[in-house]
């Protein structure tokens, strides 16, 4: 056995949550690797204390935990009535903040709890007048400020549901969306900052609203101080400040435990995105057992998590009010031009306890020489990171430049189950580049090409019995069929989710990229995270891109595409150092056959490199068929792997 990277403080271990639930179970609260055995194995006695621990107020009882256990289709809590938002709101002290709103600039203001709660009964009630109702759609476009949180509160109190995409989304990218779900009120902001701009965005409210054709309202936020013209709205403009400075009572209307809440939306690469949609009390419980436990969240903490109300990490951050803990909204670029370390900054000046980022953020962090230890980081205690595999290099950084005290959770999940498949807990070791053990609740296993799982071997990434946050349905999906297609196609009755990982003989977790991005040379299976590791480490290179493309002819290539940083040149030195970095640091078989500058990587606006519309690109597939550009961060690059293609297959058919 590897030795661990971290291991925890046994004082540290006995004073979190996780110890106190496993304690209450009758359980040893430093073996992860038995809570969870019980947690996966015994269904129904592990979520029915989740449900007990977290104190879930129902305005019903539940009749039964699980129903039934079948994939898809299991059945929580029946008999159950509650809902998210009254639990949200419920253990927020008064006079305490409850939201933190920063931004780039540095700037910020607090929410107070008793604040929060007057602002969404405000804007319930206003809602509730303008015709929203149980099960009617209410959607934001929206940056990441507390006027999304209210919104989304207010719509959840009434059995509404919700549905938020930022205003870097073209109207009609956010119409993609929307336009689905036949919303009654739209809920937009006049614009957003990020880098030192104000980005105006109401010519572009205006155009979304117009391709809503169900609105009955439209409110219009000030975000920015920009003021709104009068222009002609296709429905009834309410200004934010009317639908929030109202004095009213707040009422949460119970809803059935599989009530929809929200709707988020797939990357969309290729066609209209999906929507998928969870329930009140599956996000509730999932959300609960994700912050409380995994990540030690309760009452006194705050939560610094930079995300936009696009990603699912939005849905998280809003949930930390559900452990009574403070949430921190930041508009803004994360590493703003003025002050690349704006984040830590916050963090330190707010005292801020689990901060959360992405892999390339500290990777930039320490590609750019940024020390985050000049702030006072003491308070912090847990650093997460997800959106993509944390590579190894960035786990002594962390200990460096953060706190060797910091549990570094590196955490791999997705928008498909709003929250993590695997991750750490504060009673879990750390091994660097793995993420330490399963969630709670998760039956993750690594199966082979035969549907057998496997350890120490990489496999598909599999979930063998339910979780209350998978997925009610998909939007416009009435037979399920689409659903079942997503999930369960390839084996029947359990949930495949498309990464390749590999599940240790110590019970961590390896994730090795998209299962469909994987590369595949001579019949051994390589994961592209490896090989974007090795290069992007190298001073030379800002980003990295590899594929592997199956050719007609039955050949198979493997390009490597970067971006050299600034004021670098790609030549023929610059090669050999790259293949000699992948040959030592990866392998022998992950040097890629050809090493080729781009002007740039193209990206979904959560920041997922496009692997495989690249790959269907570079084969000849048609744009319209492979991705969405209005779903692409940078469309304009598609062009040239367009291009990049057809010389391919040119110079191939005149050789």
């Amino acid at each position: 056995m590897s030795t661990a990277f971290f291991t925890p403080d046994p004082e540290t271990v006995a004073a979190s949550r996780i110890a106190d639930f496993a304690r209450l179970q009758g359980m040893d609260p430093g073996d992860y690797a038995a809570l969870h055995q019980w947690s996966v194995t015994d269904l129904e006695g592990f979520w029915g204390a989740v449900w007990e621990y977290f104190d879930i107020d129902a305005d019903t009882p539940y009749e039964q935990v699980l129903a039934e256990e079948r994939m898809p289709g299991a059945r929580w809590f029946p008999g159950a009535t509650l809902n998210y938002a009254h639990h949200a709101l419920r253990n927020l002290a008064e006079d305490d903040a409850a939201i933190l709103a920063l931004d780039e600039t540095g700037s910020g203001y607090e929410v107070t709890g008793g604040r929060l709660r007057a602002l969404v009964a405000s804007v319930a009630a206003t809602l509730r007048d303008l015709g929203v109702g149980k099960g009617d759609r209410v959607v934001g476009y929206l940056p990441n400020t507390p006027h999304a949180i209210v919104a989304f509160l207010a719509a959840a109190s009434l059995g509404a549901v919700w549905s938020v995409c930022g205003q870097d989304y073209a109207p009609k990218a956010a119409a993609d969306r929307f336009a689905q779900l036949e919303p009654t009120v739209l809920i937009a902001a006049d614009g957003y900052l990020f880098n030192g701009t104000i980005h105006d965005r109401r010519d572009a409210v205006l155009e979304l609203a117009h391709a809503l054709p169900t609105l009955k309202a439209t409110l219009l936020v000030d975000h920015m101080g920009l003021p709104w013209p009068s222009q002609a709205y296709p429905s009834l403009v309410v200004p934010w400040k009317d639908a929030s400075t109202r004095t009213e009572e707040l009422a949460c209307v119970p809803v059935p435990f599989d009530h929809p809440l929200w709707v988020v939306f797939s990357s969309g690469t290729t066609g209209l995105p999906k929507g998928i949609v969870h329930s009140h009390g599956g996000v509730l419980l999932e959300h609960l057992k994700t912050l409380g436990l995994h990540s030690d969240l309760g009452p006194g903490d705050r939560l610094l998590w930079y995300t936009t109300t696009h990603w699912m990490m939005w849905n998280l951050v809003a949930s930390t009010l559900l452990a009574g803990a403070t949430t921190c909204t930041y508009d803004g670029s994360p590493a703003p031009f003025a002050k690349l370390d704006r984040l830590w900054e916050l963090a330190a000046r707010h005292r801020v306890t689990v901060f959360g980022t992405s892999p390339q953020y500290l990777l930039g962090m320490a590609k750019f020489g940024i020390d985050p230890s000049v702030h006072d980081l003491s308070s912090i205690r847990v650093v997460g990171c997800t959106g993509s595999a944390l590579p190894a290099s960035a786990y002594p950084w962390v200990r460096d430049h953060v706190g060797e005290h910091v549990l570094l959770a590196s955490i791999s999940g997705g928008t498909d189950i709003v929250s993590g498949f695997a991750g750490s807990a504060p009673n879990t070791p750390i091994w660097s580049g793995e993420l330490s053990a399963p969630h709670l609740g998760v039956a993750l296993a690594a199966y082979d090409s035969e549907g057998f799982p496997v350890i120490d071997q990489v496999g598909e990434l599999v979930v063998t019995r339910p979780m209350p946050s998978m997925p009610l349905y998909f939007w416009n999906d009435p037979d399920g069929s689409r659903y079942r297609d997503a999930y369960f196609s390839s084996y029947p009755g359990v949930w495949r989710h498309g990464d390749w990982i590999t599940v240790t003989g110590h019970g961590s977790v390896i994730v090795h990229g998209r299962s469909d991005s994987t590369l595949n040379r001579n019949g051994v299976r390589l994961g592209s995270a490896d090989i974007h590791d090795v290069v992007e480490r190298l001073p030379e290179i800002a980003e990295a891109l590899v594929i592997g493309a199956e050719e007609p002819d039955g050949g198979y290539w493997m390009p490597l595409f970067v971006v050299p940083a600034a004021g670098v040149a790609l030549d023929d030195t610059l090669r050999e150092k790259i293949r000699n970095a992948v040959r030592t640091g990866a392998s022998p078989r992950h040097v890629p056959d050809e090493i080729l500058e781009v002007p740039g990587i193209p990206h979904t606006r959560t920041g997922k490199k496009l692997e495989v519309p690249i790959k269907r690109l570079l084969q000849g597939a048609p744009v319209e068929q492979v991705v969405n550009p209005a779903t692409v961060d940078s469309p304009e690059l598609i062009d040239h792997y367009v291009r990049l293609g057809a010389e391919r297959r040119e110079g191939r058919t005149t050789a």
